[in-house]
């Protein structure tokens, strides 16, 4: 009999135990947050420089091309083919460099932002853990919130919380 007691104890004991939980609306909290939009700002920087760059090699080529056409005009024919083969040659060479900066550029910037989600996570994670929350959800476009309510929304604190540890 004091078993069965103690267990209908314990059971409403649990059951009168509430889980805290909050959500964070994904999109928005990165659309917010202020290294996140710095970090995008440098990398349209630096995408605008490359293509910059680009564009004055390709000119260049290009007006390289324009002379090389009426010089072989005059060459003998093997001559100008041979030529033509080490124009070919070069551009191939401009375009895989090309190339290969701008993979470097994107794998940058991927890095750059994987370490900003990382960042993100771990500042809700301790956020929910100093406020003693169960659970904080992920909302918006592909978030797994389907409705929540606004006393619920923890958007706007995680977003503040971030950008004053980022302006530090």
């Amino acid at each position: 009999m004091k078993n069965i007691v103690w267990a209908v104890l314990v059971l409403a004991f649990v059951s009168c135990k509430q889980e805290k939980i909050g959500f964070v609306d994904n999109v928005r909290l990165m659309e917010e947050y202020q290294e996140k939009i710095d970090i995008e700002a440098d990398f349209k920087t630096k995408v605008d420089a490359l293509a910059k760059k680009r564009d004055s090699i390709s000119q260049t080529f290009q007006m390289e091309a324009q002379a090389f056409q009426e010089k072989a005009q005059k060459m003998s024919q093997q001559k100008a083919q041979e030529e033509y083969g080490q124009m070919q040659q070069k551009g191939q060479l401009i375009g895989q460099q090309l190339q290969q900066e701008d993979q470097q550029l994107q794998a940058l910037g991927q890095t750059e932002m994987d370490s900003v989600v990382s960042k993100v996570k771990k500042e809700i994670k301790a956020y929910g853990e100093a406020n003693g929350y169960t659970y904080i959800l992920g909302g918006g476009d592909g978030g797994s919130v389907l409705y929540g309510t606004d006393a619920n929304d923890l958007t706007d604190e995680i977003v503040k919380l971030l950008n004053d540890k980022y302006k530090k």
